[in-house]
């Protein structure tokens, strides 16, 4: 059966979407972050069975307290910006499976920085009503201005007229990253928190995690 805000059938999905991204809020409705969530998906190269990790941090810390993991098959096709469709049926198994709730979710995926701002972030923070951010490697779509070389530099991008997320710096010269807000955050509080977990590296370490997890789950099961 399928689950409430989810669809099967492709032609239904934009739709969908289009119902909605008008919920997602972008003013900041968080209670205390303690337990920081990040989610990701590895596929099989060249399949659809797929692995879903969902690795939950200590806020103050960043240390690993929980993880929960999935394995299964797609049964949504890939569908450029429909991806949400294909990968939340894993992902909120790996929620379901937490013996606690996460506070906050940062998703290697895009929240409201998609052609209609229904990213993965944005659509597993509704269907949760959980504070998410999206934090993509590369620009989906927009325009951003300039960015300056440090960290914490960040440069708004623009679609259509409309502010829908942030080249943001998260290490001095490196290569930004693209966040937005995707559900109960604003853009400042999404660029805060992804700065806060990224102390080190590029990425956030929630997102990290989940990476490093989905890729030790798929190496084990296929040996690549």
């Amino acid at each position: 059966m399928t689950r409430p805000g989810l669809t099967s059938d492709p032609a239904e999905a934009e739709g969908l979407q289009g119902e909605l991204a008008p919920r997602v809020e972008l003013n900041d409705r968080l209670d205390p972050v303690r337990r920081v969530a990040g989610a990701d998906i590895a596929y099989e190269i060249g399949g659809d069975r797929l692995w879903a990790a969902v690795c939950v941090l200590d806020a103050t810390t960043l240390s690993v307290i929980e993880v929960a993991r999935f394995e299964g098959v797609a049964t949504f096709p890939y569908v450029p910006g429909l991806l949400s469709f294909r990968e939340l049926p894993a992902l909120l198994a790996c929620f379901e499976a937490l013996r606690r709730p996460a506070d906050l979710v940062v998703c290697d995926g895009n929240g409201i920085l998609h052609p209609r701002r229904l990213g993965v972030a944005s659509h597993l923070g509704l269907l949760l009503d959980v504070p998410a951010i999206g934090c993509a490697k590369n620009q989906l779509l927009g325009t951003a201005g300039s960015l300056g070389l440090a960290r914490g530099d960040h440069a708004p991008i623009e679609e259509a007229g409309e502010h829908v997320g942030d080249a943001l710096r998260t290490q001095p010269g490196v290569k930004p990253l693209y966040v937005s807000p995707g559900h109960r955050v604003s853009f400042a509080t999404a660029r805060a928190w992804v700065l806060k977990l990224a102390p080190t590296y590029r990425q956030p370490e929630v997102i990290r995690e989940a990476d490093q997890e989905v890729r030790r789950m798929r190496a084990a099961a296929t040996g690549a």
